[in-house]
Parts: C-alpha cells; sequence; structure tokens
C-alpha cells in the first residue's frame, strides 16, 4: 500500500474516533449548539423551543432578552449544586430534570414517596429563587400496560409532582403539568416491555419573556 493510501486510511480512523455519541445528560453537549447525538435529548413534547411564549394565567416575572442566557446559567449552576441524585440537563436556554418514576413513586402508584417529597422540596428551593420561569411537569411511562391506562397514570404523576411544587410555595401559575403515557420513550423498545428507564416525569424550566406585540 503507497503512502497516499495509508494516509486516507489514518484520516479515515481518526474521522471515525470522533464520532462518539455523546451521552443525554449534558455537560458534553456540543459547545457551538448544545445539541447531542447519539441518545439524544428527546424533542421537547410541545414543538421546538422557543423563547417567546404566551404568558402565563397568572404573575409571573418576566425576563428582558439579553437577561435569558445569564439568569438559566445561574439557575443551572445552583440546580447542579442543589440537587445531587437528580439529573440536570441544558438544552438551550431550557432546563431538564430527570426524576425516574420508581424512585418518586410505588409500582402502579401515584403518591409522592416520603423521600421524593425532600428532593421535590430541594428543587421547589432554587425554583423560589428563580421566579422567572414557567415549568413544564411532563410524566411518561413505559409500554407495560394498555396505553389509555398509561397516559392516565403519566397525567396523576405529573399532576402529583405538580401539586409538590405548589405546597412548597412556587406559584401554580408557573406550572402546567401534563402525561404523555408511553410516548416519547427514551429507551425505544416494543409493546409491554418494562424499562424503568421510560418511567420518568420531567421537570422542564423555561426562561419567561413577554411575548413581543
Amino acid at each position: 500500500m503507497n503512502k497516499i493510501a495509508l494516509l486516507m486510511v489514518a484520516a479515515g480512523l481518526m474521522l471515525t474516533g470522533c464520532q462518539t455519541p455523546r451521552p443525554y445528560y449534558p455537560s458534553e453537549q456540543h459547545p457551538e449548539t448544545g445539541a447531542t447525538a447519539g441518545a439524544n435529548p428527546l424533542p421537547r413534547p410541545h414543538g421546538a423551543v422557543a423563547v417567546h411564549r404566551a404568558a402565563p394565567s397568572g404573575p409571573v416575572g418576566v425576563l428582558a432578552d439579553n437577561m435569558v442566557g445569564p439568569y438559566m446559567d445561574g439557575q443551572e449552576m445552583d440546580l447542579r449544586r442543589n440537587l445531587r441524585a437528580v439529573r440536570v440537563a441544558r438544552i438551550g436556554n431550557d432546563i431538564v430534570l430527570n426524576l425516574r418514576s420508581d424512585i418518586l413513586f410505588r409500582a402502579g402508584s401515584r403518591a409522592i414517596s416520603p423521600a421524593a417529597a425532600t428532593t421535590i422540596e430541594a428543587v421547589a428551593g432554587v425554583l423560589r429563587r428563580y421566579d422567572r420561569t414557567l415549568i413544564e411537569v411532563n410524566g411518561y411511562t413505559d409500554t407495560t400496560g394498555s396505553a389509555d391506562l398509561n397516559l392516565k397514570l403519566s397525567q396523576a404523576r405529573a399532576e402529583a409532582v405538580a401539586n409538590e411544587l405548589v405546597d412548597a410555595g412556587i406559584n401554580p401559575a408557573r406550572i402546567s403539568p401534563r402525561g404523555y403515557g408511553e410516548t416519547h420513550l427514551r429507551i425505544p423498545t416494543g409493546d409491554n416491555v418494562n424499562e424503568p428507564r421510560n418511567r420518568r416525569v420531567e421537570i422542564r424550566i423555561l426562561p419567561h419573556v413577554a411575548a413581543q406585540g
């Protein structure tokens, strides 16, 4: 094999080595875009991330455009510092907290466990300090059981976490709970597969920037 061919093979191996999939949780996100590859973050269930959002139904602090990045940076740092057992992801200007359902709830239950209540209180402690954000509480299940029951269970669990946040002093006007059942699986599986990583509640924290008229 001549020198040119050897150089081409070496270059190909180097390129392959640079394409290692990045993990979902994100201190290893792409430095320019924040996007991840491989086990990539799930799309926001309501659609593409937007900075300007409709006003909530009650009084919530508003961020100026030029304050969004620094404000969310500070909130992310506080969350990482205070939540040792919760995965914290940054996707653009949104922050996503992933809480495993088997830690929050007993199997098939919608009641928050005492240990989980302590974790949610720690989340609320940060959210109280950063009150210019909106909070989506999204519930998900795996594919065991019927799709209809899974949808109802995920909604009940999302509402249970949302209620716990309200009890901990978070303005309910900031919170939108919603269940997605067995859609948006983090780990793709077939039907009737017991996959703990798909049973989760995600708290998505969004900067509240006033809609422009």
